[in-house]
């Protein structure tokens, strides 16, 4: 079964090409395969809207069917911020190194407990034919005064995972795929997937 990852960030879609490899009768796309195709600017208030928006557009168009998510940081102490903005919070055209760079500014003032954080991803897989599911799954942590490590992306540098010592950009790609709100939304809907690949194949 053809299956399209609704993004062209290089390290996101290697994430999920990691976490989908369990279904091997699965052929693997995502959005640089497809570079006529326009993605939906994300204007949802919720992860959970984003990524329903982006897979049910890009399923219809495309005529596959399309994985997408959206994911971020929240800092319950700034109301939730940055949220649904992660991606461009100092900025429509933030690099990732402006994002952090104002969530440490904003977050100069709290202290121990005030530094909980969580990240989200809500996980949407949608057919041509309007069919969709939508899981959710959460990592918590907090969040360091400075910088630890430079693998990872967005975040990770300054995202500490509760029980653990490293931040994610400290970690190695493996074990961060294996405890991250990615990892954690991919497992409830990999069942689904399985039920699409067996109704395609039978």
């Amino acid at each position: 079964m053809e299956l399209v990852i609704a993004s062209k960030n290089v390290h996101k879609i290697r994430e999920f090409r990691s976490m989908l490899k369990p279904l091997s009768q699965l052929d693997v796309y995502s959005l640089l395969d497809f570079p006529s195709y326009t993605p939906l600017p994300e204007t949802g208030t919720t992860f959970e809207e984003n990524a329903s928006a982006k897979a049910t557009h890009a399923a219809k168009t495309l005529d596959k069917i399309v994985i997408a998510d959206d994911s971020g940081i929240v800092i319950l102490a700034l109301d939730g911020k940055p949220g649904i903005n992660s991606a461009r919070y100092a900025g429509e055209n933030a690099t990732d190194k402006e994002n952090r760079e104002k969530l440490l500014k904003e977050m100069a003032h709290l202290k121990d407990s005030e530094r909980a954080a969580y990240y989200e991803c809500c996980i949407a897989v949608a057919t041509p034919e309007g069919q969709t599911k939508v899981v959710r799954g959460l990592c918590e942590g907090e969040i360091l005064l400075t910088e630890r490590g430079n693998l990872g992306f967005g975040y990770d540098s300054l995202f500490i995972k509760y029980d653990y010592s490293k931040t994610f950009a400290e970690m190695n790609e493996e074990t961060k795929n294996r405890i991250s709100h990615r990892r954690k939304a991919i497992e409830k809907v990999l069942p689904y997937l399985e039920s699409l690949c067996n109704t395609v194949h039978s």
